[in-house]
């Protein structure tokens, strides 16, 4: 194990998976809780129109990533304010659109790059320094809006229909959610891709949630197991030749569903 970990690109891979842990710790409680899965999925595909014109403009893939994501954001918190029942039905058409938008501009517009490719698809053992850097402001950031925000994301969860007669704020804490959510699968792009984001954000907390009691013990354990998971996947796709990614795909569908076995 030490000799797998002793090349650069396996510490800045161990580093990564160590960061997105904490994110998947702090944000993916809230994701399973304000059931935001399909939410979560969709942002990073949405920022697909974002990433085709980054090369074109000159600009870092991730700002534009994170631009697109933050309108996809917006534009769902809109559509659904005040209907929660159509929360869902809003994402999908908004999924739609920027779908449509990204290859309208891939294929008469611009001409994408590699660098969209492997936004889309992911490279743990790729990462370079920016990612990692990338990876860690979205922590702190996470880590602050947590902090201030955390007793109105808790009424929000727990009491969506009396929340506001406990005089506390719904409107921008929701935002900030959607966009705390939408940078952390902004970084996340790079390690794993847009197809895989789920695999970091969403199922260690799903797993995890089948056995919490409370939000704390799922935060912890959501962060461990994620940390657990991607330090496995690591090994195995080392060992067996195969990409990271998938291989964290596999393992993390493999626990929930032993999880979900044992927990019933």
């Amino acid at each position: 194990m030490l000799d797998t970990f002793s090349a650069s690109y396996m510490q800045r891979a161990l580093l990564e998976i160590g960061l997105l842990a904490v994110l998947a710790g702090v944000l993916g409680a809230w994701i399973v809780l304000r059931r935001l899965a399909f939410f979560t999925h969709s942002v990073g595909t949405a920022a697909f129109p974002g990433l085709v014109v980054a090369a074109a403009w000159g600009i870092a893939p991730q700002l534009a990533a994170l631009g697109a994501a933050l309108g996809f954001a917006g534009l769902r918190e809109r559509l659904a304010r005040g209907r929660e029942a159509e929360e869902d039905a809003a994402t999908g058409i908004l999924l739609v659109a920027a779908l449509a938008l990204g290859a309208l501009l891939a294929s008469d517009v611009y001409r994408s790059g590699a660098g969209v490719d492997r936004l889309l698809f992911g490279t743990l053992i790729g990462l370079s320094d920016r990612d990692i850097a990338l990876t860690a402001a979205a922590v702190a950031l996470v880590g602050l809006a947590q902090a201030a925000l955390r007793r109105a994301w808790l009424a929000r969860a727990f009491d969506p229909e009396g929340v506001g007669a406990l005089g506390v704020a719904v409107a921008w804490p929701e935002r900030a959610l959607l966009a705390a959510v939408a940078a952390a699968v902004i970084v996340a792009l790079a390690a794993v891709g847009a197809l895989l984001v789920s695999v970091v954000l969403v199922v260690p907390a799903a797993t995890v949630r089948l056995l919490a009691r409370d939000v704390r013990t799922l935060q912890l354990g959501t962060g461990a197991l994620a940390a657990v998971e991607g330090i496995v996947a690591l090994l195995l796709a080392d060992g067996l030749n195969v990409a990271p990614g998938p291989a964290m795909a596999v393992l993390g569908g493999a626990v929930f569903g032993l999880v979900a076995v044992a927990a019933r």
